[in-house]
């Protein structure tokens, strides 16, 4: 269900008409969700290249189930149409996107919210013990990385839905170094074919080492061991994809009275993540209270039908009625 010019009032009031109320759409249960398109990235002008990045369109999103939000991080199936995702209060978040006629976004459909289960098979309320910020695909299994009680568990793919944690991986990066809300925001997984062959990374939100870089790891494989990525200004590190080629994308986003809202999105080559390497990359896109942001907190990319690379953003709405649920999706042009 897709809207065009409805303001987030309108649609929080349009999605409670819809006869779909928390209490009927629960935790494990399908989230009827009320999309508005966005179609402009710069507010008010109709550009849409950005760098190397086309924009392609996007979606600011309601539902009357009380759970969704607080989105933390999305990866998208091959057929570059289901996704998986997690929310910071310790949920999955499934379903597909849906196209209008021009092949933009135009809505979510078939999207279930779940509660995540421990080593042991509980749930949890709040963000204690399952504040997930990081998802990855890696085969057979999923990974998922946790704030405050830092760690990385392991959850079978499929069955996770159901599945209680089945192991946890060594991170590297000593907990007693990570700060309790800025831990392990980003893990994601390199291509089989890159530098990195197939291997786990894991990047801290803002964990620093003493000459003020944040922690990263190389998790497996004949890289396995830290590297730090560059600390720059105000911005945090709140997700990673990787290229096909093997460079790693970082999506960053900034919040403070002094500068605003802010995000951007870096590009940093496959060949320079290394151990004992400080990492940086070049800027490919950044965006501010003049753009169509928010707490921007997850990136994946997928292959199109046509061969072309996009890349998929989306953010965090902290349970918060100043702050909107966005998805927005760009091509990448060179």
């Amino acid at each position: 269900m897709a809207f065009e010019n409805l303001s987030r009032v309108a649609l929080v009031a349009l999605c409670l008409a819809t006869g779909f109320s928390s209490a009927q759409a629960g935790a494990g249960e399908p989230a009827k969700i009320v999309s508005r398109k966005i179609s402009d990235f710069h507010i008010g002008r109709d550009e849409t290249r950005f760098g190397p990045l086309e924009f392609i369109g996007g979606l600011e999103m309601v539902s009357s189930n009380s759970l969704f939000g607080s989105l933390s991080s999305i990866r998208m199936r091959p057929d570059g149409k289901s996704f998986v995702g997690v929310l910071d209060t310790g949920h999955w978040l499934t379903g597909s996107i849906e196209r209008d006629a021009n092949g933009r976004l135009s809505g979510l459909s078939g999207v279930e919210i779940t509660p995540m289960r421990d080593r042991v098979g509980r749930t949890y309320e709040g963000k204690g013990h399952m504040d997930a910020e990081g998802l990855a695909l890696d085969g057979d299994r999923l990974l998922v990385s946790f704030e405050q009680y830092h760690r990385v568990d392991v959850y079978p793919d499929p069955g996770f839905l159901d599945s209680r944690s089945l192991s946890t991986v060594g991170i590297l990066v000593p907990r007693d170094e990570m700060r309790s809300n800025r831990g392990i925001e980003t893990v994601v997984v390199a291509p089989a074919s890159g530098p990195l062959k197939g291997a786990p990374l894991i990047v801290t939100e803002r964990s620093l080492d003493e000459d003020g870089n944040r922690l990263a790891a190389i998790l497996d494989g004949p890289l396995k061991g830290q590297f730090t990525v560059e600390q720059d200004g105000s911005f945090d590190v709140t997700d990673g994809a990787f290229l096909p080629d093997g460079d790693l994308l970082l999506l960053e986003r900034r919040f403070n009275m002094a500068e605003g809202i802010g995000m951007r999105i870096r590009r940093i080559k496959g060949a320079d993540i290394k151990p004992g390497a400080i990492v940086n990359g070049e800027l490919l896109v950044e965006g501010n209270f003049n753009y169509n942001i928010d707490n921007m907190e997850g990136i994946d990319t997928f292959q199109a039908a046509d061969g072309t690379t996009h890349v998929i953003l989306v953010s965090d709405d902290n349970h918060s009625i100043l702050q909107r649920n966005l998805m927005l999706e760009f091509r990448l042009i060179d």
